[in-house]
């Protein structure tokens, strides 16, 4: 606390202060006790090894994002100074994790490895059959392709990319039932991510021959990594359990989903992080699982159900594309990566740590006046590129325009998550899409505060001058998830 002198104290950083109306000093071997609340976010670790930034001049960018057809996703990562593209395989792994990965064991059946990862994925998702993949869309392929077809119908509260894209490859419709706040990017409804119960009733009540399954994404990626409250869940899966319909869980981001239910929902405040997982899953059928978000991992993922007869028919698919049940398409070292990591994504200092840091940037560009989807969320800040450029028309991409102007000007690689990403429909025609977002998307225990700082200054210097922002024309797209690949050029 500093250096005590008679009621005052001189504090740290010389200044002298009064407490005595603020805290009553008792000297006792007991004085160590007291709690202060700081307002400074301090990560809950220390940093082991680092790798250089490539540090490029704007001329620069400009030339590498003009010979990648505008599109950052061509973009060579060296090229790039701070990269929120995504937090899918990101992030950084831990000491334990890396110690982990020396007791991979590299059988072909059977490995050590295997068993361990088995049962660190059950300790928080009690399902029977846990099949692995090498990431979330293998997990989503495979279910599909056994599940889906045409005249199905998967409803979710918001699908992301691939999960869409799997869903509609077989045939099937995929089906947004989020609840009106969610779609209002100013609402600060805490949980804006809940699926409307009454749509998804009325759906099963006409439908429910024609749905294989209701899938939940938590967090809701494309409405702005928006958590899903546990009320919402148990609504979710009374519903289907009435109806007799499967419920899986896209849970990639669980742990971020339980730390807010932990934080907003009335109750559950005293609750263990792990218990509310545990909840939660006992709630589902099954789930889907990119193990490359919450769970640490730079690789990996899984797919798992209750259901006998289903877990055979993904099973036979997963040797047939992935490999043998017992690694999926996974290295043991990479088994053994995520069991360590599973452990750690629950823990409540590092959730307390990663809510807060990604809080920071957000209320730091809300408090400069650029429009961002509000109450920010876990993994991401989202920008609303609708409201920045209202110059540009939805079909003339502005979250495009926004995310190219980031890049130039600061060296920052974001994701468009609108009218590129969710505009074509399945019959070929093309419609805005609800929100026009970009992504800000914080890789985990990747970067500091000082990178932050940095990211604040160009998103502020980017806001500046929006209104000079051209729209982009598409030049080039392929026919399944164009926003990986597409070219553009501006139109000027």
């Amino acid at each position: 606390m500093g250096v005590r002198r008679g009621r005052n104290v001189i504090g740290f950083d010389g200044s002298m202060c009064d407490l005595s109306h603020k805290v009553r000093y008792v000297p006792s071997i007991y004085h160590h006790k007291m709690e202060y609340n700081f307002r400074t976010i301090i990560e809950p670790f220390r940093i082991h090894s680092v790798e250089p930034l490539h540090m490029t001049t704007r001329d620069q960018r400009i030339g590498a994002i003009e010979e990648c057809g505008f599109n950052v996703f061509n973009l060579h990562a060296q090229d790039v100074l701070i990269d929120l593209l995504t937090d899918s395989g990101t992030g950084a792994m831990s000491r334990d994790q890396w110690a982990a990965i020396q007791h991979g064991d590299e059988s072909y059946a059977g490995s050590p490895s295997w068993f361990r990862f088995e049962a660190g994925v059950k300790e928080l998702f009690a399902f029977e059959h846990i099949i692995p993949t090498h990431q979330g869309r293998a997990a989503e392929k495979i279910l599909f392709s056994v599940i889906g077809g045409p005249g199905k119908v998967v409803p979710n509260n918001t699908h992301f990319d691939t999960t869409r894209a799997n869903v509609e490859a077989s045939g099937a419709e995929a089906l947004d039932l989020l609840i009106a706040e969610g779609r209002d990017p100013s609402n600060l409804h805490p949980f804006k991510g809940n699926m409307d119960l009454d749509a998804l009733d009325g759906l099963l009540a006409t439908r429910a021959s024609d749905v294989p399954a209701v899938f939940l994404t938590i967090t809701n990626n494309s409405g702005g990594g928006q958590p899903v409250s546990l009320a919402n869940i148990r609504g979710v899966s009374e519903i289907c359990r009435r109806y007799g319909v499967p419920f899986f869980l896209d849970a990639c981001r669980f742990a971020e989903n339980a730390w807010f239910i932990h934080e907003r929902e009335p109750g559950q405040g005293e609750r263990d992080i792990a218990d509310i997982v545990r909840e939660v899953a006992s709630l589902a059928d099954g789930m889907t699982m990119s193990a490359k978000k919450d769970p640490f991992g730079n690789i990996g993922g899984w797919l798992a159900m209750n259901d006998d007869a289903l877990a055979e028919k993904c099973r036979n698919l997963l040797i047939l594309t992935e490999g043998f049940p017992t690694y999926g398409g996974l290295a043991g070292r990479d088994l053994e990566a995520i069991a360590q990591g599973l452990k750690e994504a629950v823990q409540p200092d590092y959730l307390r740590y990663r809510i807060q840091s990604t809080a920071y940037l957000g209320e730091a560009l809300h408090a400069a006046g650029v429009p961002v989807v509000m109450p920010i969320g876990g993994h991401a800040v989202y920008l609303d590129a609708k409201a920045l450029l209202p110059h540009v028309a939805p079909l003339e991409y502005p979250g495009q325009s926004l995310a190219v102007a980031l890049y130039e000007v600061g060296g920052i690689r974001a994701c468009e998550i609108g009218s590129v990403m969710f505009g074509r429909q399945p019959d070929g025609s093309e419609k805005p899409a609800a929100m026009e977002l970009v992504r800000l998307a914080i890789p985990r225990r990747t970067y500091t505060q000082s990178h932050i700082d940095y990211v604040i200054e160009v998103v502020s210097a980017v806001a500046a001058r929006a209104s000079s922002l051209p729209g982009y024309r598409m030049v080039y797209e392929p026919t399944t998830l164009r926003h990986f690949t597409a070219r553009y050029e501006p139109i000027v």
